[in-house]
């Protein structure tokens, strides 16, 4: 190889490293220009995202959301797309965090990172009130189950999920198979799991908070059965490839545990602490 190769070979190489700082640093940069945080989040999570008697959005990770901003000195403007275009990665700027209740799973981590949970709540199985024939997960077995589509939920219903992060237990498999039924929202799944046992589907597979404010909208409506599924941790997301913003986020959420912030959102909308 010529020396004039090398040196070409050499400036590319600090060209890309220079580059990769450039990405690195671009949400933060953009941040503070801009004093603008731009959230993504589902439509209607609730209590965690839920648009509120002034038609705004309202909820646990709003407020958390909210708070990182206030510590960024930034607004907020928060975004709601579908969920498989947040799960899909390559945000490219036009999202700067996901603080949306989501689970890391090893097909996300492909795409997104994962700087710091903020929350852990189990996933638990729903039926109609009516229903006797579903005790838990082993009688999802054959069943036409709800779930939000592109959510952890479908991918653990189809025997595929491989939860990510430090101290994660791996879910189980009561079931050998079940007719996965994907939702645009959970909301429609509860809706048509309202219609009666096994209507149009025999259960729904949720998270346990999110699943407690659907059975007061229907009151006698639902029940919860059986035990959790598997533990579910649920991590702030970021676009793949900016490590400043990650560890500036896993201190702003790092502080708001120890000084207890987390714990007041989460006793307002949840009831109890679920940050820990």
């Amino acid at each position: 190889m010529t020396i004039k190769s090398v040196t070409i070979l050499s400036v590319a190489a600090l060209s890309s490293v220079v580059s990769m700082q450039t990405q690195a640093g671009a949400t933060l940069t953009r941040i503070k220009q801009n004093h603008e945080l731009v959230a993504v989040m589902d439509k209607s999570y609730p209590p965690f995202v839920f648009l509120n008697a002034s038609n705004q959005l309202d909820g646990f990770d709003v407020d958390v959301v909210k708070e990182v901003a206030r510590r960024l000195k930034a607004k907020v403007r928060i975004e709601t797309p579908a969920w498989e275009a947040t799960i899909a990665g390559h945000w490219n700027g036009r999202w700067d965090v996901c603080i949306c209740s989501m689970t890391p799973d090893e097909q996300k981590a492909r795409v997104l990172d994962f700087p710091i949970r903020y929350y852990s709540s189990p996933a638990v199985v729903v039926v109609n009130a009516t229903n006797t024939r579903i005790k838990g997960g082993k009688d999802l077995q054959g069943k036409q189950v709800g779930v939000e589509q592109a959510s952890s939920y479908e991918r653990y219903l189809n025997k595929g999920l491989k939860l990510y992060g430090d101290n994660t237990a791996q879910p189980t498999y009561p079931f050998s198979s079940v007719t996965v039924h994907p939702y645009e929202s959970e909301e429609l799944a509860f809706q048509d799991l309202a219609l009666g046992d096994g209507k149009r589907i025999d259960a729904v597979v949720s998270n346990l908070v999110a699943a407690k404010p659907r059975l007061a909208k229907y009151p006698g409506k639902f029940k919860i059965v059986g035990h959790p599924l598997y533990g579910e941790p649920n991590w702030v997301a970021i676009d793949k490839g900016d490590a400043e913003w990650g560890a500036t986020l896993r201190k702003i959420i790092t502080d708001m545990r120890h000084d207890g912030t987390l714990a007041r959102i989460s006793k307002r909308w949840v009831g109890s602490d679920i940050t820990q």
